[in-house]
């Protein structure tokens, strides 16, 4: 009895065992693994090496000879991937059941982490909700979007049972000819780490053992997207304070807001292989940044130090270098070279146990996180977050405010429901080049695999204008001949009042993306221009993942629509806009380029804004086809003046900035406010303009409503020649809209 009151006082007094900490559980494992089972944490295979028939297996059929290879025997602490298409989610339980089945009966019984790539929706799940893609997304300027995509993503990865994704990427879009420009947040530093914090946030902001959150990655660190020919995963020239400038707030903020884990740029930035750059990976990544989370390597990128990057003269060298630089985890994928040369380097002194130690810790950390040393399978509790209704309600939300008009020429827009119109162009009918790359595939153009009920541009506008109003000369899918025959389409246009032309791009991901010129594909120009010369009006519906030139195109049209690559209803959403069912409220991401030689960004320097005068008749320095933050509404909007909290501030005090936003048309509109300041003189030269902040508002047809901002000396820093970032004193612009106040920091 003695004995059980003293257990009783222990369990309800001071003296109550303080339950361990993820990292000292994670500390204790850590001690009890050989280096063996160390090296296999750090390795990471692709779902053909536990496949039966490896990479001939399309339909998910795991091997238990080849699992156990993996699991047992070489130790694999994770698995990515499929080999050709989505898996249903009782397949995907199936497949993650029996690899940890298998970790059960290992020495130390860890649990294996799966990944996947869930850009824009979770892209391996048959009937997977697909929203837009991260430029569409930051188009809409509604960070509620950002973030509820990404609780969706979220709920319906971990009911597959997969508990890390691969997103979000926080590239910054400055180079348009980039083959995945379509994952990128656009051009402004500001935009795309204020969407991409919101999309880490919601991944993992209900804690990562709850059902509803799963493990981020931020990619791909760093400066991925300033490939210098715009070719995918060819070297990047950049220098540092470039870097610090425009490519490195994204990750700092994002690491501030939690993610777990950091995937590696595939390229080299001044000839150093970012995979090899213990400067980028450890003194900034690791030290400056804090980040204490897994760093993870891009697709085969280890041993390409060797044998494409030829920094490494074998392909253990290839592995220490990378170890050693900061790499914790290594995408093999395809095999178990890594596991075997990392061994033999660590018994060989090249690469230290303690780098090992602190590799493996980290990923001990991430699983004990995510819950999986308690309940690695997948969760009841989770399934019933899977497919609901209301998901497809907030894509084709997202859908609709992403849509951007570019012209409207006399108002043609919104058409009238009973005009009679041709719908033609490649992307009429098809699905692919709406959704884009990885959507229920890699590339996403195997229509296959998209739900049934998936529409294309075709059925949405004869669902909303009745198909007595619609007559079409396209045929299923991009690549059919049937879409490009002008004969046809001259016909086909004598009984219709205007034509509305589908262009753009089909789906692509990665270096099959690679173009070598950013015009549209000439056939798709001479069937645009054989519509413009029928003498009907013709309204360009513009499905791409980047800006394709439509320069020669645009003076002819009578209205232009940037759709983007929104998702599952993208379709709808096109024909709810065209119809005037939902009023634009999209913006432009990105300065849509005019030509090949003249791709200014809008934070343009000085010298870029204007030319000398002898040099005049080159043109102007920011002269697009259409600038960043451009997008019109069926409705107007007049600003106030702007009223400053103060007319100077110094050290840490904030200024308010307040106007009166006016809805002066005739209908409701949603609107974006945006914020930008100019500083006046600096030690650096200072840019023309930086978007700084923005409000999207809804105002009904004469409402008005004051929208105010709140900014301090962060908001008006920049990088210094010391790479330091710094606010220095002077006179600074703010501008928002045609209105134009000044201020001073001391």
């Amino acid at each position: 009895m003695k004995k059980i009151l003293f257990l009783i006082m222990i369990l309800s007094g001071p003296f109550i065992l303080k339950a361990q900490t993820d990292e000292q559980r994670a500390q204790s494992l850590l001690k009890k693994m050989t280096l063996e089972e160390k090296v296999g944490q750090m390795t990471q295979v692709t779902f053909a090496v536990i496949a039966k028939g490896g990479w001939a297996d399309t339909e998910g059929i795991v091997d238990p000879v080849a699992l156990k290879k993996a699991v047992t025997d070489y130790h694999v602490g994770s698995i990515l991937n499929v080999n050709a298409h989505a898996f249903a989610m009782e397949k995907w339980h199936e497949v993650i059941t029996k690899i940890q089945d298998e970790a059960k009966t290992t020495r130390l019984k860890i649990p294996v982490i799966y990944g996947l790539d869930g850009m824009h929706g979770q892209t391996y799940t048959l009937n997977s909700t697909l929203f837009p893609q991260n430029i569409a997304i930051a188009a809409s300027r509604n960070t509620q979007l950002a973030s509820g995509a990404a609780k969706v993503t979220a709920k319906e990865l971990r009911a597959s049972g997969v508990r890390w994704n691969f997103a979000p990427v926080l590239d910054i879009g400055r180079q348009p000819l980039w083959s995945r420009f379509a994952e990128t947040y656009g051009e402004d530093v500001f935009l795309g780490k204020t969407m991409g914090v919101a999309a880490v946030k919601a991944y993992e902001e209900d804690g990562l053992r709850n059902v509803t959150a799963v493990a981020s990655c931020l990619k791909h660190y760093l400066g991925y997207s300033n490939s210098r020919t715009g070719k995918d995963r060819t070297p990047i020239y950049l220098p540092e304070i470039e870097m610090r400038e425009y490519y490195l707030p994204q990750f700092r903020e994002a690491v501030n807001a939690g993610a777990s884990t950091v995937m590696i740029n595939s390229s080299e930035i001044n000839g150093i292989p970012v995979h090899a750059d213990k400067y980028l990976l450890t003194d900034v990544l690791k030290k400056e940044l804090g980040f204490s989370g897994v760093v993870v390597s891009d697709w085969e990128d280890i041993i390409r130090l060797h044998t494409r990057h030829n920094v490494a003269a074998t392909a253990r060298q290839a592995v220490v270098m990378a170890v050693n630089a900061g790499i914790d985890m290594s995408m093999v994928p395809s095999d178990f070279s890594f596991y075997d040369l990392l061994l033999e380097a660590v018994k060989l002194k090249e690469v230290p146990i303690s780098r090992i130690d602190d590799a493996v810790k980290r990923i001990l950390i991430l699983k004990y996180k995510l819950g999986l040393f308690d309940d690695p399978y997948p969760e009841a509790a989770a399934v019933s977050n899977f497919g609901q209704p209301s998901y497809q309600d907030l894509a084709l939300q997202a859908a609709r405010e992403s849509m951007t008009l570019l012209k409207n020429k006399n108002d043609i827009l919104p058409l009238s429901k009973n005009s009679k119109v041709l719908i033609a162009g490649p992307a009429a009918q098809s699905i692919s080049a709406l959704n884009g790359c990885w959507s229920y595939t890699w590339q996403g153009n195997n229509e296959e695999w998209y739900p049934a009920d998936s529409k294309t541009i075709l059925q949405a506008i004869i669902d909303k204008a009745g198909e007595k109003n619609v007559i079409t000369t396209t045929a299923k899918g991009f690549n059919d001949p049937a879409n490009y025959n002008i004969s046809t389409l001259k016909k086909a246009a004598e009984n219709v009042d205007l034509i509305i032309m589908c262009i753009g791009e089909d789906a692509y991901a990665e270096s099959p993306g690679n173009i070598r010129e950013m015009a549209l594909p000439e056939e798709q120009q001479q069937l645009v221009k054989a519509a413009l010369l029928t003498g009907k009006p013709v309204i360009l519906v513009l499905t791409e993942g980047r800006p394709r030139f439509i320069t020669e195109l645009e003076p002819s049209s009578s209205g232009i629509l940037m759709a983007y690559w929104s998702g599952k209803k993208t379709a709808e959403a096109i024909a709810d806009v065209l119809y005037g069912d939902y009023n634009p409220s999209g913006r432009l991401p990105f300065s849509y380029p005019k030509s090949i030689g003249e791709i200014v960004l809008y934070d343009r320097k000085p010298t870029e804004e204007v030319r000398e005068v002898f040099n005049d008749n080159a043109g102007g320095g920011y002269d697009p086809l259409f600038p960043f933050g451009h997008g019109l509404s069926y409705t107007t909007f007049e600003y106030g003046d702007l009223q400053l909290s103060s007319q100077s501030i110094t050290g840490n005090e904030k200024l308010t900035i307040t106007l009166k936003v006016k809805n002066t048309g005739s209908r409701f509109g949603d609107h974006s406010v945006e914020l930008y300041t100019r500083d006046m003189y600096a030690s650096i030269t200072p840019s023309m303009k930086r978007l700084r902040a923005f409000q999207k508002i809804g105002l009904n047809a004469g409402e008005s409503k004051e929208v105010s901002f709140v900014i301090d000396k962060n908001d008006l820093a920049f990088v210094n020649a010391q790479l330091k970032t710094v606010t220095e004193p002077g006179d600074f612009d703010v501008m928002i809209g045609d209105r134009k106040a000044t201020f001073s920091y001391q």
